[in-house]
This record gives C-alpha cells, sequence and structure tokens, in this order.
C-alpha cells in the first residue's frame, strides 16, 4: 500500500476512503435490508437459510471493503457479484402464481388502489 501511495498519490488515499465509506454503507444497510428478507422468506414458506446466506456474503463484502487493500476490495467485489444461493424445495405443495415469488429479493410486494 505504500507503493501504491507513492505511485499515486492522494488518489489512493481518497480510494481507500471512499471504499471503506461504502463497505459501511453497505454493512449499514444490509443490517437493515436482512430483516426485511427474512420476514419474506419465511412468508413465503421456505427456511429463512437463503436470506441468512445472502445476507452473510453482502455483509463480509462490507467487512472486506472497510479493511483497506486493493486484495481484500477485489474479493469484496467478487462476493457482491457472486448470485445468491437458491434453496431447493423442502418437498412442501407450494403454489406457483405470481403472488409468492417475486423477481427480486429487495422488492416488498403490496396492493394499492387508484383514484382518480
Amino acid at each position: 500500500m505504500i507503493e501504491l501511495f507513492q505511485a499515486y498519490g492522494w488518489a489512493f488515499f481518497c480510494y481507500l476512503v471512499l471504499v471503506g465509506f461504502l463497505g459501511f454503507r453497505l454493512l449499514k444497510d444490509e443490517k437493515i435490508m436482512m430483516l426485511g428478507r427474512m420476514a419474506q422468506t419465511i412468508q413465503a414458506g421456505q427456511t429463512p437459510m437463503k436470506a441468512l446466506l445472502s445476507s452473510f456474503k453482502n455483509m463480509a463484502a462490507g467487512v472486506l471493503l472497510i479493511i483497506p487493500g486493493v486484495v481484500t476490495d477485489a474479493i469484496a467485489v467478487i462476493l457482491l457479484l457472486i448470485p445468491s444461493v437458491k434453496t431447493p424445495n423442502t418437498g412442501k405443495h407450494q403454489t406457483h402464481n405470481a403472488s409468492t415469488h417475486a423477481a427480486n429479493d429487495d422488492v416488498i410486494e403490496g396492493e394499492f388502489t387508484r383514484e382518480d
């Protein structure tokens, strides 16, 4: 890191501060989103292991981003690019309509009425 700082100067220091801040934000946001994912998974009748593994992966990436270094940042990016683990059905009969499965884990489904 000393050689990188000598080669790039303050730009490298700004990079480390920015990446550390992004790692902190990722940890903070993931802590909030984990509860929503767990509730959504339980409501869908599945085990919460999928939500836990996805949250653990994102939290590990956040910690790696906070640790200064280019190698830890590269590992964190690889962790973030890995898709979430899909858990197989546990043998329970589940209905497969549009309201039971969201296209994205971050989507919270609801109902609305349009008043003109």
